[in-house]
């Protein structure tokens, strides 16, 4: 393998130049390569690689894949698009990173891991937030016994989003729980190094199918009660926060999924009260760089396909105890498409 990683992207996509592209520039290790857009006209496809300085396009995806010089891909994809293209890569020979929430449902997780088992090659969810030290700190806070026994766990994620956004579709894996509620709960997971267990579900819904909200009670095996709140049409704009209380204290933090930008973590304990901030750089920039090291067999990525499946069990469980069917139901995907046949 050369000492460049050589990177593709499948879809021309908002969130590539900012999750992927400015970040390989700045490492001596990657770089962009090739783009690939089956959807989007040619014309957006080259004005796209024009403007971040990607030397081949490719109008499939295939033909992205096809290539050998191509060492790995990002996928950017709509959700229900990344379990069957992440699998196409695995099978091209591609070290792949996908991302979150890595699939639509756990099925879907399996499916991939099924087939990424025994290749020798890295397969990633990109959840960026989570090679960022504040989960590090704290998780070393909980670990510590500062604040005791977790008795209490509040996470919220709220922001507002138009109904014309694609979170707002059901088939391409749209909802307030699967798009937006996969931080929190990879938050919870991460620092708790527990596994909750959902008990109850409430959402407020966009049509039949779409969790405009979810409101969800869960249970740690340790004890411990969390609340989930999640919206995407928050009266309040922006919410994204956690509060752990404990047997002897609690910790609060704002922002924990881009906390480079901003954070506030505050830990009240028989010792008083104080406030820090967790240095670190660029989530985005930490995460790619974790994962080329992965490739080159230094290290091993945080966000490993069996830790995202043990998210997205976490997900299908509050979508039925809300008694919604998981994203990318196969059943509810035939009739979407059988109504649509008939209009």
């Amino acid at each position: 393998m050369p000492d460049v990683l050589r990177l593709g992207i499948l879809g021309a996509a908002r969130i590539a130049p900012f999750a992927v592209i400015k970040h390989a520039r700045s490492l001596d290790s990657a770089e962009v390569v090739a783009v690939a857009e089956e959807y989007h006209p040619d014309e957006h496809l080259q004005r796209y690689a024009k403007r971040y300085g990607i030397p081949s396009t490719y109008r499939s995806f295939d033909g992205l894949l096809a290539n050998p010089n191509i060492d790995a891909v990002y996928v950017p994809l709509p959700i229900g698009m990344h379990a069957d293209w992440c699998i196409k890569a695995i099978e091209a020979g591609k070290h792949v990173l996908c991302e979150k929430p890595f699939a639509a449902n756990a099925k879907e997780v399996e499916r991939v891991l099924r087939v990424a088992d025994g290749t020798g090659l890295v397969v990633a969810e990109a959840m960026h937030f989570r090679y960022h030290p504040l989960v590090h700190r704290v998780r070393d806070i909980l670990r510590s016994g500062e604040i005791g026994a977790i008795e209490s766990l509040d996470a919220s994620f709220c922001a507002y989003w138009p109904f014309t956004d694609f979170r707002f579709n059901y088939e391409t894996g749209g909802g307030g729980t699967i798009d937006m509620g996969c931080y929190p709960i990879g938050f919870i997971r991460a620092v708790t190094e527990e596994e909750p267990v959902v008990r109850e579900a409430t959402a407020g819904l966009y049509g039949t199918l779409i969790d405009r909200w979810m409101r969800a009670k869960m249970e740690l095996p340790a004890g411990g009660q969390v609340r989930l709140l999640v919206s995407m049409r928050s009266r309040h704009v922006f919410s994204l926060s956690i509060k752990i209380r404990g047997s002897r204290g609690s910790i609060r933090v704002f922002n924990y999924v881009k906390p480079e930008v901003g954070h506030r973590l505050t830990v009240r304990s028989n010792a008083g009260v104080r406030r820090e901030r967790v240095p670190g750089g660029s989530t985005y920039r930490a995460q790619l760089k974790a994962f080329v090291d992965a490739v080159r067999g230094r290290t091993q990525p945080v966000t490993t396909v069996a830790d995202s499946l043990k998210n997205m069990r976490v997900i299908d469980a509050v979508y039925r105890a809300a008694g919604l069917p998981v994203r990318g139901d196969e059943a509810v995907l035939a009739r979407l498409r059988g109504e649509k046949g008939t209009r």
